[in-house]
């Protein structure tokens, strides 16, 4: 099986990352995995992408046109991909930046207020990884503890002291109920 994500959202937000968690994951756990950044000169701030496609069969191109799955954390993002997502795909939607919902019926939308519940619990910065513990419980794609596992182990030893932080987050996304 293969699936197509495209993460997008502003510099800064922590779309690479996201997107670097994904594939870090699918990589260690034996899937073909591709991660292309794509973002603006201005980088905080400006139109950051990433497409990562997490699949058990070779990749042919890392270029993600047609997502399975958009992860939208700005309005800008919602309004140039949300067309573009697969028929029977998923849009996740930072509705605490993006006031707008889908129209499509032919896709599933979810909605988290994700930089909302990040400044409500003094994790500023982090409504990346409460959006990935959403698409984590959305998506299935992969195991929560395991992804947990996976991250923790990708945070340099200089930032430690994010390791709580991003597994509260993690947690507040896989939890929520909308």
């Amino acid at each position: 099986m293969t699936t197509n994500f495209l993460l997008s959202g502003f510099g800064g937000q922590g779309i690479l990352f996201a997107g670097k968690q994904l594939a870090k994951t699918g990589m260690d756990t034996g899937l073909n995995v591709s991660w292309l950044p794509s973002y603006g000169p201005e980088m905080r701030g400006g139109a950051a992408n990433c497409s990562v496609i997490i699949s058990d069969k070779e990749i042919g191109s890392p270029i993600v046109t047609t997502p399975d799955v958009l992860v939208a954390l700005n309005l800008p993002s919602f309004l140039k991909f949300e067309s573009a997502i697969k028929a029977g795909g998923t849009l996740i939607s930072d509705s605490a930046m993006i006031p707008e919902k889908s129209a499509r019926t032919d896709i599933n939308a979810y909605y988290i207020p994700a930089t909302k519940m990040a400044s409500e619990n003094g994790l500023d910065g982090l409504a990346n990884v409460i959006i990935l513990g959403y698409l984590l419980k959305i998506t299935k794609i992969f195991d929560y503890e395991m992804f947990l596992d996976h991250m923790i182990k990708g945070i340099p030893p200089h930032k430690a002291a994010l390791i709580d932080k991003n597994r509260v987050a993690l947690s507040l996304g896989y939890n929520y109920n909308e």
